[in-house]
Order: C-alpha cells, then sequence, then structure tokens
C-alpha cells in the first residue's frame, strides 16, 4: 500500500513538472523568444523607451528579426535595450544601422525597428551597439490629436453661428433672391470684358510704338537710334557752352565797361560828365532842343505851303502817283 502511494506521488510530481515545463515553453514560443534558432546579442540607449517591454518584437525592413532579451537603466538619462536579433540577418546589418522605437499598429504593442544606414559600412559584431533614435511618441500623437480635435469643435462651433446668421439675414436673401442680379452680373461681365479688350489693344499699340522706337522709325526712334543726331546734339551742347563762356566773358567786359563808364560820369572831368552834371549846360541844351524843336515845326509848315502852291502842286502830285504805283506793285 506504502508503494502504491510512493508511485502516485511521483507520477503527480511528474505531471505537475510536465504541466510547468509545457506552461513556460509555450511562454517563451509565445513571445517569440527564438528558443530553437541561433541569434547574437545587439545593444541600443535611449534617454526614453516609451513602454518597450522585454519580449517586444524587432524588425528589420519590415519582418521580424528578434525580440527585446532586456531593458536596463543605466543612469538618470540613459536606458539600455539588449537585441536577440536572428543570425541568418547577422550579414545585412551594417554598424551605421539605425534602431528606432515603433508603435505595432496605430495602439499596438511596441516594437524596434532596425533601419539600414545609407552609406557603407562593416558588418555588426556580437554585442555592438547601434544608434538610436526617437520614434514617434503615440502620447504625443493622441495629445496633438485631442488639441486638433478641440480646435475642429470651435471651427464647428463658429462655422454653425455662421451658416445661422446667413439664414437670418434677410439682406443676402434679398440679393439672392433678386432676378435681375444674373442680368447685371453678366453685363458687368460684358463690360469687364470689352475693357480687356480694349486693354489688349492699347497694350499692342504700346508695343507696337516700342518696337518702332526700337528698329528707328518714327522721330523718337531716329533720335533715340541716330548716331549723327546725338552726335549733332553733343555739338550743340559744347557749343552752348562756349556761348555760355563767352556771354560769361562779355557780361564781365560790359560789367568793366559799366564801372569805366560811372566812374567817369561820376569822377571824371570829360565832356560828359559835363553834361550830365553841369545844370547850366543842362538848361542850355533843353532850350536848344525846344528852338529845333519849333524849327522842324516851322519847316514842316513851310513845306506845307510849298505843296499847296501852284508853282509845285504839280510835282508833288506826281511824287505821289509814283509812291502809290510802288506800293501796289509789292
Amino acid at each position: 500500500m506504502a508503494k502504491k502511494t510512493t508511485n502516485q506521488v511521483k507520477l503527480g510530481l511528474f505531471v505537475m513538472a510536465g504541466l510547468a515545463f509545457l506552461i513556460l515553453l509555450l511562454y517563451i514560443i509565445g513571445k517569440n523568444q527564438n528558443l530553437f534558432g541561433k541569434t547574437f546579442v545587439l545593444k541600443a540607449r535611449f534617454e526614453n523607451v516609451h513602454g518597450l517591454m522585454r519580449g517586444n518584437n524587432i524588425r528589420f525592413g519590415g519582418i521580424d528579426a528578434g525580440t527585446v532579451s532586456s531593458v536596463d537603466v543605466l543612469n538618470d538619462t540613459t536606458i539600455e535595450v539588449t537585441l536577440l536579433v536572428k543570425s541568418k540577418l547577422k550579414k545585412y546589418i551594417h554598424t551605421n544601422a539605425t534602431v528606432a522605437i515603433g508603435t505595432d499598429g496605430l495602439m499596438g504593442n511596441k516594437i524596434l525597428n532596425i533601419v539600414p544606414g545609407k552609406t557603407v559600412a562593416p558588418l555588426v559584431k556580437d554585442g555592438d551597439v547601434l544608434f538610436s533614435s526617437t520614434g514617434t511618441d503615440t502620447d504625443a500623437m493622441l495629445k496633438v490629436l485631442d488639441i486638433t480635435n478641440n480646435d475642429v469643435s470651435t471651427i464647428a462651433k463658429e462655422l454653425k453661428k455662421t451658416v445661422l446668421r446667413i439664414n437670418n439675414s434677410k439682406a443676402i436673401w434679398a440679393i439672392l433672391n433678386d432676378e435681375s442680379l444674373p442680368e447685371n452680373l453678366r453685363l458687368s461681365l460684358t463690360k469687364v470684358k470689352t475693357a480687356s479688350t480694349n486693354l489688349n489693344e492699347m497694350l499692342l499699340n504700346i508695343n507696337g510704338i516700342v518696337t518702332d522706337v526700337r528698329k528707328g522709325k518714327g522721330t523718337v526712334g531716329e533720335l533715340l537710334t541716330d548716331t549723327s543726331t546725338i552726335s549733332n546734339f553733343n555739338d550743340a551742347i559744347q557749343k552752348i557752352r562756349n556761348i555760355g563762356t563767352k556771354a560769361d566773358s562779355l557780361s564781365s567786359k560790359i560789367n568793366l565797361l559799366v564801372t569805366s563808364v560811372d566812374n567817369e560820369i561820376n569822377n571824371g572831368k570829360g565832356t560828359v560828365n559835363a553834361l550830365l552834371k553841369d545844370e547850366e549846360m543842362k538848361n542850355d541844351l533843353a532850350h536848344s532842343l525846344k528852338d529845333i524843336q519849333q524849327s522842324a515845326k516851322s519847316f514842316n509848315q513851310t513845306m506845307e505851303a510849298v505843296k499847296r502852291s501852284f508853282l509845285f502842286r504839280g510835282y508833288f502830285k506826281k511824287q505821289a502817283q509814283k509812291s502809290s504805283q510802288k506800293s501796289s506793285d509789292y
């Protein structure tokens, strides 16, 4: 009886050990620990692993490449992640590859992506530390989406208010219900089209004028393109400059002459000074001019009497006829 009890205990222990081993085996296989495949170790260091845990998958070029072996904290700013990678991929991974933390789907588990480098580099060795890069933070994405959602909600509310104001606006609906509005718009568009056509014609004419000017046609074109005209302009400008120089010289001489005459008048002792400053001579000169005027008047009266006398009347008539004939010939 005791022997039978012992055998039952042994059998129970064996069954329990088998079940424990089976559970452990299923767990390891479920975590993709590559229990029955060859692996090698790589490492990567991050400031924040964003919830990455032991057993998360590793992908290289989008295919499963291994699992995360451990996540260890080195210090307050560095976390080291140990990667178990399939040995058959060792010949494809180079030391310039980058490890980034990603997500398996939008809300799935964290994964590690090994991104190949773009330059030539040697192959990795067991235990190498690869470069790391910050992956997409799902929490940050959700925060941004939440902010965007709030903004969209605010925009929708404001848009609703605007639509309600439009619906309650009688002026807008009066404009929209105005049957003459399409015709007026059509006429306005026609006028705009006509104005645009006229503007195009004017621009073409201006372009033609500019083209003619460039080709030397017309007065403006000749002035701008004829080298002889430019030469003549230069000669004329030079002559004007010469005239100006001579005018300056002449003005200086005239100033000197005027100064000399003024000195002669004010300080000289000649005839001019005497004529202008001697009062008695001025009076005599004025009486002489008066006498000359009276003599000329008497002479004119005498000539009128001679013209009317019968002795010289015929002679003066002939002279008058000759004068009128000469005037008519001209």
